[in-house]
């Protein structure tokens, strides 16, 4: 089992960098859910960078609203919000405060809590958004917490160094109707096999 303390949190100037380095740097970090005083914890395995207006696969593309308002506050905040009428989906804010970017955090390895997560799953695995957050029960609760905040129930900590060679990187999934070059734009990062060394 892996542990850390909390003094390892990533910090605001973490999220307060370029969209896609925040994604690419997400890999093996680990992402920390107190949920009913248990710890869940598990390796980030996939993200995908949202980047602005102009990205017509971001929500922001609709401008600032209430549902988008959290993309355009403080770098470190937590968006959440419902698709397909039964997933939350968890995304965390970067870049500077008012320019609207967020990461979508897509799968995670659970290393902590495992049994926990699994009953929540039904024995199903956490390699999708709307199953992680299931896995962790993150909801429309958390939309907006601050993930660097000390006496927060989640909140990302210092991880695993993943490789160059141990990740894919790709177009995003799931766009549907989103013209290119949007829809092709490589802004997916996947640990190969959702599986990440830990050295344990």
């Amino acid at each position: 089992m892996i542990s850390v303390v909390k003094s390892s949190i990533l910090p605001r100037s973490f999220y307060n960098r370029p969209t896609l380095i925040v994604a690419r740097e997400l890999l093996g970090a680990r992402l920390v859910r107190i949920l009913d005083g248990v710890r869940l914890v598990g390796l980030i395995a996939e993200t995908e960078g949202y980047i602005g207006e102009e990205d017509l696969a971001c929500h922001a593309r609709a401008g600032l609203t209430k549902r988008t308002a959290p993309m355009y506050g403080p770098p470190g905040h937590v968006y959440v919000y419902f698709t397909y009428g039964n997933h939350w989906m968890l995304n965390v804010v970067t870049e500077k405060e008012g320019f609207p970017a967020a990461v979508l955090i897509r799968a995670i390895q659970p290393i902590e809590g495992v049994e926990v997560m699994m009953e929540r799953r039904q024995g199903r695995d956490t390699h999708g958004p709307g199953k992680l957050t299931q896995a962790m029960g993150i909801t429309v609760s958390e939309n907006n917490a601050d993930l660097t905040e000390a006496g927060s129930r989640l909140w990302i900590e210092a991880g695993v160094m993943v490789p160059d060679k141990s990740v894919t990187i790709g177009p995003r999934v799931g766009l549907n109707s989103t013209p290119e070059p949007w829809f092709s734009k490589p802004w997916r990062f996947l640990v190969k096999n959702w599986k990440i060394e830990t050295g344990e």
